[in-house]
């Protein structure tokens, strides 16, 4: 199947410190590839995946869930402490919650975690019929483009199948119960004009990790897609600085030829 123009996975060797990227669910890498190539110009390797099921069509998504997603990430990850000294990893939304896990996960071998409006729950009383009624119904509305900035857009699915979103619902659940062994420095950037992510997410991950390097950024300009949105230079030039205050070799040159 084809991937839909701009959804494509991108990657860049650059130096000895690397930043794995990880998108939203029913989105695709290109939310956040400008902040990928902001990286990646300033001599940081950089790796950005494509989740399965994603960045196609929502047909293909129906028959993955969140086992394959996480599975994506955390190889593209191991690539990456092979490759460099130091790894942090970035998520926006539910690439937030795969960033959370790998860090429960991987301790010490992650040097920091940057996450935009991450999802910590499936909201409204829709969650609670998703067991039975994905056997009923296919499909809802999607979740993409919550943009404030006009003619931005996301590349991404305009319907959510309801299989991945109970799957995506059971990976909650699971990363929330984790969060106490999340210990890494975190930089959280929200939007509290968010509508798809409400602030209860944010609030909860911040209450339950057992980080104690912690800084919390609220971008006021922009919705939940804020990596394409007003705010999105901060969030490049936030996280890029957070990078050099943990790996102070990324201040200098490094190599920046690649794609």
């Amino acid at each position: 199947m084809p991937v839909l123009p701009g959804a494509e996975p991108y990657r860049h060797e650059g130096g000895e410190t690397g930043v794995l990227l990880c998108h939203g669910f029913t989105g695709s890498p290109q939310s956040l590839r400008p902040w990928a190539e902001y990286l990646a110009e300033r001599g940081l390797t950089v790796s950005l995946p494509l989740l399965p099921g994603h960045g196609t069509r929502w047909q293909d998504m129906q028959i993955t869930g969140w086992q394959d997603w996480y599975a994506e990430v955390d190889r593209e990850l191991r690539l990456l402490l092979d490759r460099c000294s130091r790894v942090f990893v970035f998520g926006l939304s539910m690439g937030g919650a795969l960033a959370l896990r790998l860090a429960a996960k991987h301790g010490d071998e992650i040097s920091g975690l940057v996450l935009v409006n991450p999802a910590n729950k499936v909201h409204g009383l829709s969650a609670y019929a998703l067991p039975v009624a994905r056997h009923l119904v296919r499909t809802t509305k999607g979740l993409v483009s919550d943009i404030a900035k006009e003619g931005s857009t996301e590349v991404g699915y305009d319907r959510v199948p309801l299989h991945a979103a109970h799957s995506v619902r059971n990976f909650f659940r699971l990363v929330d119960r984790e969060l106490p062994q999340v210990t890494q420095p975190v930089l959280l950037l929200h939007s509290p004009q968010d509508h798809v992510v409400p602030p209860a997410d944010t609030a909860r991950v911040l209450s339950r990790i057992s980080s104690t390097d912690v800084e919390e950024i609220l971008l006021e300009q922009s919705y939940h897609v804020a990596t394409l949105d007003h705010d999105a230079e901060r969030i490049f030039e936030k996280s890029h600085t957070f990078v050099g205050r943990l790996a102070p070799s990324v201040g200098k040159k490094g190599n920046t030829t690649g794609g």
